[in-house]
This record gives structure tokens, sequence and C-alpha cells, in this order.
């Protein structure tokens, strides 16, 4: 009878890990961003949203630069503080390697949340 009066209250008694939230901006080529958002979403994301771009560089500048593609993606991302060196490590090893890969990538804190249940789904904590 214990055993199971442990069990229950470890599922009625749900504890959060609250790790800080931060907001990752991630802005690729536009033909990549499907493939940077799987990578992001592997790191427990439950929250991106894909922005279409330009880039600001002037037509010009890209020509002598030999860029042609100006299409790009901002790929926004809820992620926990204690991924984000793991996220950028990863990030910055794919855009030095895959082609037509180059990105950058920045987070920026979030500093408050409106309930405990958003918390839960953005820090992927629902079910401990």
């Amino acid at each position: 009878m214990k055993k199971k009066q442990q069990d229950q209250n470890v599922h009625t008694n749900k504890k959060l890990d609250f790790n800080k939230l931060s907001v990752l901006f991630t802005v690729v080529n536009r033909n990549k961003a499907d493939y940077y958002m799987d990578l992001i979403q592997s790191f427990r994301v439950n929250m991106q949203l894909g922005l279409l771009a330009h880039g600001t560089a002037s037509r010009a500048t890209m020509e002598i630069l030999g860029l042609a593609n100006t299409e790009k993606t901002v790929i926004v991302s809820v992620v926990r503080n204690d991924q984000i060196q793991y996220i950028l490590d990863e990030l910055e090893q794919k855009f030095d390697t895959i082609k037509e890969g180059k990105g950058i990538a920045y987070t920026v804190p979030m500093s408050a949340l409106i309930s405990v249940a958003a918390f839960g789904f953005l820090s992927d904590n629902r079910n401990k």
C-alpha cells in the first residue's frame, strides 16, 4: 500500500524543471530552413516559427561576393537555457560544413511567462 501511495504522489505532485527560457534566432538560406528547424527541434524544442526574409546587402555587394541568393528564413525558437550552448555548438558546426548552409544564430533571454502550463510546454517539461 505504501509503494502505491508513493507512486500516486509522484504523478500528482509533478514538478517542473524551471530552467529559464530564451528565444533563439537563426537566420539561414531559405532552402535549408527545414533542415535547421528539424535540427533545432531535436534538442527538445517545442515551439518554432519560420519567417520568410531577404538579406540586407545590396544586389551589387552580393554580386561582388559571388552570392546570388538573398532569400532567407528567420527561425524563431523558444529554448531552455541549459540547451543553448549545445544548440549553438551544433549550429556552428553545421554552418561550417553544409553546402549553402551558412547562417547566424543568437539568443535573447525571456524575462516573463504567463502560466506554468505554457512554461511546461515550451520547456518540454509536461511529463515530469
